[in-house]
């Protein structure tokens, strides 16, 4: 998994290249305690590359939304995939987050 981190001034962007498996979850997870000092902008999580989410990748956007809605920001999840959509659908998530 390839996590890769923009910012500017209003936004922090994510692209997540590959599978967010439980293994990666734990590097992804590390990798993204940087932008915690950012959750007051708007985070988006570009899941357009990304080809597969298990339950603690999951988790990980929950923690983000969490952080970012304690700090008056949001999180925006762009660029899903149908097969991801349908994790999302399932688990409850599509009503959590705000999509592109």
């Amino acid at each position: 998994m390839e996590v890769k981190i923009e910012r500017n001034q209003n936004n922090v962007i994510v692209t997540l290249i590959g599978r967010l498996d439980t293994p990666a979850s734990q590097e992804v997870a590390q990798q993204l305690e940087e932008i915690k000092e950012d959750a007051a902008k708007t985070v988006i999580l570009d899941c357009a590359q990304m080809s597969y989410i298990s339950s603690s990748g999951l988790r990980i956007f929950l923690t983000l939304r969490k952080n970012a809605s304690a700090q008056g920001g949001r999180v925006v999840i762009r660029g899903l995939s149908n097969d991801i959509r349908s994790v999302f659908m399932m688990t409850g998530f599509l009503n959590l987050f705000e999509f592109e």
